[in-house]
C-alpha cells in the first residue's frame, strides 16, 4: 500500500510565500506524474500543477509565475513552493501520485490527507 504524508500548510499574509511537501512511502514500485489539487469551500477539487516522471511541469493559469511544482526521486517526494500567495488561493490542498505498487500492477492514484493554506491579513 502507498502512504502520501503532507506538510507545510498554515497562515500567510498576502504576498507571503509558503513551501508544501508529499512524502510516499509503503510498497512502491514506480511513480509517474506527481500532483498538486486544492479545493476551496464550495468548490470542485482543481488541478494546480503537474510534474511527470521526466520532469515536465505543467500549471494551473491562475498560479503560473507564481507556484513552482518539483520532486525528489531519491524520496519519492514532491513539493510545491507557493509565492506571491493571494486570499483566493486560500483552500485545502492535496498531493495525488501515480504509483505502480508492484510490477505489473496497474497504477493507481493515492492522495494525501490535505493541508490548510489561509491566505489572509
Amino acid at each position: 500500500q502507498v502512504q502520501l504524508v503532507e506538510s507545510g500548510g498554515g497562515l500567510v499574509q498576502p504576498g507571503g510565500s509558503l513551501r508544501l511537501s508529499c512524502a510516499a512511502s509503503g510498497t512502491i514500485f514506480s511513480i509517474s506524474n506527481m500532483d498538486w489539487f486544492r479545493q476551496a469551500p464550495g468548490d470542485e477539487r482543481e488541478l494546480v500543477a503537474t510534474i511527470t516522471s521526466g520532469g515536465d511541469t505543467l500549471y494551473t493559469e491562475a498560479v503560473k509565475g507564481r507556484f513552482t511544482i518539483s520532486r525528489d526521486y531519491a524520496k519519492n517526494a514532491v513539493y510545491l513552493q507557493m509565492n506571491s500567495l493571494k486570499p483566493e488561493d486560500t483552500a485545502v490542498y492535496y498531493c495525488g501520485v501515480r504509483a505502480q505498487p508492484h510490477s505489473g500492477a496497474l497504477y493507481d492514484t493515492y492522495w494525501g490527507q490535505g493541508t490548510q493554506v489561509t491566505v489572509s491579513s
